[in-house]
């Protein structure tokens, strides 16, 4: 039976590899802000590499910082060269597979649902199919690759362990070296600073035009997604604007910094085209681009409220809303949809609301609640959810895993996985020399050679 390989470790700390998919730096969204910050924890324990593509503009205390092409493995072979651990994701093993053909342990990230997503994206379009088979060849090659897979909830750890049983990395080997299967798949949430949150300047009450410093501010955090639901928070606003005019709700990122790999979805376009119908636009709802990462504190400190909603799909189930975690940091109340893990985290510490999909009337009713509420309210709420929520507790499994990394018990063994990335291609081919031999067959038959032998059998009976 295969039994995990312990990778040898020297006194020295281990060089653990980071690889983020998405920019890091001063604007960057939530795949970017997870792997900076993990990389910062890890730095604690060990010498850290992060890469990412484009400049990083960014600077932490022993975090070396290295650039790559995505089209390039040369400008990331040096980087993987050194490494004893690697970090990475679905997308970055799509660039690189030659990642997983290494003895080096890899740890691949799957906290975010891309497949889901990808449906929702592109919903519609004549390109869903092929986008969707390319999601599908990706989530495969993690499935195949990985040593160790980390995601970002209980949710999502047992949609994990489904598809790495389907795909044959639940085996009579890893079962055997750990019948948790902890050391296979385990948590690794997106987690929140153990400092104290600061303010550095005034930004939304008094300097963005159209909100007064009297005002009170409803924040949507992260962008405008296809699965996310900024209409009903617009209708939601059109409502409460019929009782109070000091109510100004802000959607202050709302593309995404690296637009290369996240173009502008057709959300942002619908939103803004009903916030206008609604007369809405720079008097109670207001636009913005995307706040600078050192930014973001500024803008959740001013807020009063904040919102996080979404659609009834399959991404909510299983998807982590990083941005909530940003308001649990600030000590924002917040609204957010029934349904994900991030709500599960509201209900369970009393952070807020929770509305059903859809109800602008009862997000409307929701935000006027909680803004009538002092914030000293949910203090004690937010001090207790902060406690078990920092980058340091989240990043638990994974600095275990960097101090004594393996490799993957059916990794050594004889072990055939029941699924690999060319068995779509060799099953079509046999099914398509199968079709040919019966085609084949019938055109015999058509042509008489089936009646000719059986005469050839009558004869060879009636002679012998």
């Amino acid at each position: 039976m295969g039994v995990a390989r312990q990778v040898e470790t020297t006194s020295q700390a281990n060089t653990v590899l980071i690889i983020s998919h998405d920019v890091v730096g001063s604007l960057m969204a939530g795949p970017g802000i997870r792997y900076w910050e993990l990389a910062r924890v890890a730095a604690r324990h060990f010498r850290v590499i992060l890469a990412a593509p484009g400049p990083l503009d960014l600077d932490a205390p022993n975090v070396h910082l290295w650039t790559y092409d995505p089209k390039a493995w040369a400008s990331l072979a040096p980087a993987v060269k050194q490494a004893d651990v690697i970090l990475a994701c679905g997308d970055v093993l799509d660039c690189f597979p030659a990642l997983g053909d290494r003895e080096i342990p890899l740890i691949v990230d799957g906290y975010d649902p891309h497949t889901l997503e990808t449906l929702a994206l592109f919903s519609g379009s004549p390109e869903q199919e092929s986008r969707h088979q390319r999601r599908e060849r990706i989530l495969q090659l993690q499935c195949r690759l990985g040593d160790f897979f980390i995601c970002a909830s209980e949710r999502q750890r047992d949609w994990w362990l489904g598809l790495l049983e389907a795909t044959g990395r639940i085996n009579v080997h890893t079962y055997a070296e750990d019948a948790s299967l902890r050391r296979l798949v385990d948590i690794v949430p997106f987690g929140l600073s153990s400092s104290s949150i600061r303010r550095t300047r005034q930004v939304l009450k008094g300097v963005w035009p159209g909100i007064e410093p009297s005002d009170k501010v409803v924040l949507w955090g992260g962008g405008l997604w296809e699965w996310l639901d900024p209409i009903t928070a617009i209708r939601a606003m059109a409502r409460i604007r019929e009782q109070r005019s000091d109510v100004k709700m802000v959607f202050p990122g709302t593309r995404h910094p690296n637009r290369a790999a996240v173009p502008e979805m057709p959300v942002l376009q619908a939103a803004t085209q009903l916030a206008e119908e609604l007369g809405l636009v720079n008097q109670s709802v207001f636009f913005g681009d995307w706040v600078p990462y050192n930014e973001w504190p500024n803008y959740l400190l001013e807020s009063d409220v904040a919102l996080s909603l979404h659609l009834n799909t399959a991404e909510a189930r299983l998807a982590f809303r990083s941005r909530m975690l940003d308001y649990v940091w600030a000590g924002l109340p917040m609204v957010v949809t029934a349904g994900d893990s991030s709500s599960d985290l509201v209900s369970r510490y009393g952070l807020g609301e929770t509305v059903g999909y859809e109800d602008a009337e009862m997000v409307g009713w929701a935000l006027l609640k909680l803004l009538d509420l002092p914030l000293a309210h949910f203090a004690s709420s937010f001090q207790k959810a902060r406690e078990s929520l920092t980058w340091e507790r989240a990043a638990g499994p994974l600095i275990a895993f960097c101090r004594n990394p393996y490799r993957a018990a059916d990794k050594g063994a004889r072990h055939r996985p029941l699924w690999n990335a060319d068995e779509p291609e060799r099953l079509w081919a046999d099914q398509q020399r199968e079709l040919e031999r019966l085609r084949s067959l019938v055109q015999g038959y058509e042509s008489g050679r089936f009646i000719r032998f059986m005469k050839w059998l009558r004869d060879l009976r009636f002679w012998g």
